[in-house]
Formats: structure tokens, sequence, C-alpha cells
């Protein structure tokens, strides 16, 4: 639970390379999440080469993090592995969300850029990656080592809570 209440969307980095290990861990999170009819229809791209990190920067104005990441990671959709048509997005939305978590128990920082449902971030991450027709880019999660550290913001809201009726 210390993960889930500690999470921040961190945007600074230091310069300290980040493992595979940690990658892997990071991507064992990702794909122990729920998916609709147990599909798991996502792909997951790692991406560490430093120019590559500072050319994703094109993706967007709020893209300018990755010049110090320590590494990327873009989650995709597989669209012929969808039990349940339209399904996928919700399904790569919870693997992300379990990463998130992951890289915060491991003590790094990351922030979610969105590019699902942006068609031209989408079509961007799908040129520059070259992915095949059927796979669509969902999200680009930004890693590295946090520049400062972050405690746990209590962000329970009692009243949009409901019970039994609105």
């Amino acid at each position: 639970m210390e993960a889930i209440f500690k999470r921040r969307s961190v945007r600074e980095y230091l310069d300290k390379e980040i493992s595979d290990e940690q990658i892997n861990e990071i991507l064992h999170a990702g794909m122990s999440a729920p998916s609709a009819g147990n599909e798991q229809p996502w792909h997951f791209l790692v991406i560490k080469d430093k120019q590559k990190l500072a050319e994703l920067t094109q993706l967007s104005p709020y893209s300018k993090m990755l010049n110090t990441a320590s590494a990327a990671i873009l989650v995709c959709g597989d669209l012929d592995r969808q039990k349940h048509e339209g399904y996928w997005m919700i399904d790569c939305a919870a693997a992300t969300e379990n990463m998130l978590i992951e890289i915060t128990h491991l003590q790094l920082g990351a922030v979610w850029l969105g590019v699902y449902p942006r068609t031209e971030r989408m079509k961007f991450l799908k040129d520059y990656f070259h992915l095949p027709q059927n796979v669509e880019a969902f999200a680009l999660l930004s890693i590295g080592y946090p520049t400062e550290s972050y405690n746990p913001i209590n962000r329970f809201a009692s009243e949009r809570i409901h019970f039994e009726k609105w």
C-alpha cells in the first residue's frame, strides 16, 4: 500500500542507469494486471537508448523529461488479442498503473505520458517504432531515479463516496 500512496508523477531524474533486472520487475508487474477475458492484449517496448529517448520528446510538448530519463516503456495494445472489442485500452491502463506502482516500490520515478486516444501521438509512435498494423500505442512511461524524494499525499475525498444511492 505504501507504493500506491507514495506514487507521484516524476519528471526530473538523476543521471543514473536503471538495471535490466529493474526493467524486468516493472514488466512483470505490468503483465500481472487483470484483463478482459484474460486475453492480456499488451506488448511493451523498452527504450534505453539516449538518442531515441531524446527524439521521443517530439511526441508532445509535455514529453521533455525524456531527455533525462534512464528508460522509457511504450505500452501497446494488440487489437488481434482482444476477446472483447474495445477493452484493450482498459487492459493496457491496468498494466500501466501496475508498472507505475512497481516503479515507486523500486524507489524509481516515472510519469505516464498520455498517448491514446490522441491520434497524432499514436501515429507518431506507430511510425517511429514501425509497430505492426494490429498494434496501437497506448502510453509511454518515462522512468528514472528521482531528483528528490516524495512523501505520501492524502487524496482521500469522502465527498466523492456514495452508498446505495447518489
